[in-house]
């Protein structure tokens, strides 16, 4: 049996407007992807350049797989293409 490790999961996507993200997010609901399966946290901060996402999630395979969703959603709305940083997590700490 595979034990999965929970991920940290970076992207940072320049150009994304927080008009367009929620425009994202909204598809995502429409595709069923309201709660996506193994996403344990998620976190979208407007920067500068665009905007930056930190997820945790329950294995990369998770990811990978709403992946296939997030994909043509975001190739839809024109967001760059950015390869995502995938961290293993070593200690979670949440506070109550």
């Amino acid at each position: 049996m595979k034990i999965m490790k929970k991920v940290l999961i970076r992207m940072e996507l320049p150009g994304m407007t927080s008009k367009i993200y929620d425009e994202v997010w909204e598809d995502l609901r429409k595709a069923g992807q309201a709660t996506p399966k193994g996403l344990i946290h998620h976190i979208g901060v407007p920067t500068e350049n665009g905007i930056l996402v930190n997820d945790v999630w329950e294995s990369a395979e998770h990811f990978n797989e709403f992946g296939k969703t997030l994909m043509p959603i975001m190739e839809k709305h024109n967001v760059p293409q950015v390869k995502p940083t995938i961290l293993p997590i070593h200690y979670q700490y949440i506070a109550k």
